[in-house]
Order: structure tokens, then C-alpha cells, then sequence
């Protein structure tokens, strides 16, 4: 199958199931979603959505954060993975857009990625989702679903989400992310994966690769089988 009809298949498969893609993480302005980005790393984001209101209710914008102390935030995120880590970002991230972005959240790559705890992907999706400026950003899910669909090799986030903007069309990028993030969740699980019953997996994973697969589930089956 050539790229261009894969691609397509996969486009209309995922509008078919997700037409609409909400944000899953709770926010109520460009501030409250690139803190909830910021948590959601080595964390799930129902725990985040567990934790965010009662952080945005002692913090609602930068400004109100940013007088917090790191101690009062890292208790108020204790249940999310690398809390003291990201209080400590929160705090300062929230001084720095007062003291240097007029207390808003700047709308380009250099000025997001300059923030602490932000990085590419951080950054991406709030480039996508508060300010609809084209990007892909990869987490975990679509980096391990694009190696599957022969889409891209895998051999890093970075070469995943330049392989995935090549081949799909600028102004399917911002929605297709989640789309492919929900597919991964719902259809497509990491580990112990029946490549040969999945939605997309079945057609568009190379018969090597299902084989492979298939092996990995087979075995790791049989070593947790009880003697």
C-alpha cells in the first residue's frame, strides 16, 4: 500500500471514530492548559484533572501563582509524578510570564520552550490547542503508533514528528494528534497487543511486524502462566 492511501485510510478511520476531539486535560485559559501540560509528563491526566482544581483555584492565572509558595504548590500536586520538580517550575514559569510576558502566555516555540519544564511537546501542544498554529506533538502514544503503521522507524520523538508532518497534510495536524492519542488509549495498548484484530494495526503493519508482535505477547503470556 503506498503512503498517500494509508495516510488517508487512517485520516478517515480516526474521523470516523473520534469527529471530535477535546482537550483531555481541564483548563479554563492558555495559563491553566500549559500548567496542566507541564504536569502531565510521567503522569496520566486523570490524575492531573484530579489535581488541577485545586491548584488553579489557589492559582487561576500568573499572577496569583506566581505569589504562591513552591511549598504550597508542591503539596497541592503531591499525587502527580516529579511534584517537587515541577512546583518548583510552576513557581518560576508563572514569575517569568508576569516579569517578562505581561502575565500571558507567549505564542511562539522559542518564547514557550524558554519557560522551565517546557519543552517541545509541552510547547507544541499549546501552540495547537490555545493558539491553532500548526503542530504535532508526539507523546508516547503516537510515537509507538506511527512505528507500528510504518509511518516512521522509531528510533526517536524527534524523527517521529518529522516523519509524521511529511506525510500528513498542515491543517489535519493540530486534530489528528488527539485523534491518534485517543485511537492509542482506546484501541491500540502497548503492551500485549493483538496487531492482527486492530482497527489500523491489522492492515497497515507489516506482516514481519504482527509476527513480531505477536511473539513479544505470546511469551511474556506464558512466563506470568502459573506452573
Amino acid at each position: 500500500m503506498k503512503i498517500k492511501e494509508k495516510t488517508e485510510r487512517i485520516v478517515q478511520i480516526l474521523e470516523d471514530l473520534y469527529p471530535k476531539t477535546p482537550i483531555p486535560l481541564d483548563h479554563n485559559s492558555d495559563f491553566q492548559l500549559l500548567i496542566a501540560v507541564l504536569m502531565s509528563a510521567q503522569t496520566t491526566d486523570k490524575k492531573v484533572n484530579e489535581v488541577t482544581p485545586n491548584l488553579f483555584k489557589l492559582g487561576p492565572t500568573p499572577e496569583k501563582m506566581a505569589k504562591l509558595g513552591q511549598e504550597i504548590i508542591q503539596h497541592t500536586i503531591r499525587e502527580v509524578g516529579l511534584a517537587p520538580t515541577k512546583a518548583k517550575n510552576i513557581k518560576r514559569l508563572s514569575e517569568i510570564l508576569v516579569e517578562e510576558f505581561e502575565g500571558k502566555v507567549p505564542n511562539t516555540f522559542e518564547d514557550l520552550e524558554s519557560l522551565p519544564g517546557v519543552g517541545h511537546k509541552t510547547a507544541s501542544v499549546v501552540m495547537a490547542q490555545s493558539f491553532g498554529i500548526p503542530a504535532f506533538p508526539v507523546d508516547t502514544h503516537i510515537h509507538r503508533l506511527a512505528s507500528r503503521w510504518g509511518l516512521s522507524n522509531g528510533s526517536s520523538v524527534a524523527k517521529t514528528e518529522k516523519d509524521l508532518k511529511k506525510k500528513f497534510p498542515k491543517n489535519l495536524w493540530n486534530k489528528l494528534h488527539l485523534q491518534i492519542i485517543f485511537f492509542g488509549r482506546e484501541y491500540c495498548p502497548a503492551r500485549f497487543h493483538d496487531l492482527s484484530n486492530c482497527p489500523i494495526c491489522s492492515w497497515s503493519a507489516s506482516k514481519k511486524r504482527i509476527k513480531e508482535e505477536s511473539r513479544l505477547t505470546s511469551n511474556s503470556k506464558q512466563s506470568r502462566t502459573p506452573i
